[in-house]
């Protein structure tokens, strides 16, 4: 789910307690922070109660300008669950899940996440997953920038990345908060790109979630994938 806000949600540790919450607010830029892109936890609570920032936006310019050639995009290493999770801390504003939940999705997702590297540091993060019922669908769950890379397109960059390597996944889901017009643009621009559909529907009303503050978080749905790329 993406909101304004954080997106994924992890409480505790152990997957059961990841949380996705994507937070509908403006990105804030926080000294020394990341700005997140959401996308991982396109539904809030498919994982549990891993918390999703599916809702840490993108800046403008992460997503249109200047690229650089010195950026690697691969799958993360288990060890590189700890910059992850440096990354989601110094943003400041989504839901911090635990570092152990870092970890072990960077080893047990690794195949359908990537990391974003410059100069040997990890700068940059998407953390998705196939649905088990659903295997040709990405759910992307988390994306994250750090703030000192912005105006490189990375948080696009990571998505393309990641599908690029899935010729099974015909579509890719996330979720959105109705207020987060970034991330929203984020995966409408992924879909042009693609020549791929795009649709919106209702996933998760307020009424989902048992504590205050959740905006209904809407379903993204971008398919067809293959066809445009």
């Amino acid at each position: 789910m993406i909101h304004s806000c954080p997106t994924i949600r992890i409480v505790d540790a152990g997957l059961s307690q990841l949380r996705h919450d994507t937070p509908g607010y403006p990105p804030s830029h926080h000294p020394g922070g990341s700005t997140f892109v959401a996308a991982l936890d396109t539904v809030d609570g498919d994982m549990g109660p891993f918390m999703t920032h599916s809702a840490d936006h993108p800046s403008a310019t992460d997503q249109t300008t200047g690229e650089g050639s010195d950026l690697e995009f691969r799958p993360p290493t288990m060890e590189e669950g700890a910059a992850m999770w440096r990354i989601a801390r110094d943003s400041g504003t989504l839901d911090l899940n635990t570092s152990y939940a870092y970890l072990i999705l960077a080893r047990d997702f690794a195949a359908t996440s990537r990391v974003a590297v410059a100069d040997g540091d990890t700068v940059g993060f998407a953390l998705g997953y196939r649905r088990p019922t659903a295997p040709e669908r990405l759910f992307i769950w988390q994306i994250a920038v750090d703030e000192s890379q912005r105006g490189r397109r990375i948080a696009a960059r990571l998505l393309d990345a990641v599908v690029a390597d899935l010729p099974e996944v015909t579509t890719l889901e996330t979720t959105i908060t109705e207020d987060n017009a970034a991330s929203q643009r984020l995966f409408a621009s992924f879909a042009e790109r693609h020549g791929a559909n795009h649709s919106v529907g209702p996933l998760l009303t307020e009424a989902h979630f048992p504590d205050p503050g959740h905006g209904a978080e809407l379903l993204h749905e971008i398919s067809e994938l293959r066809s445009g790329t």
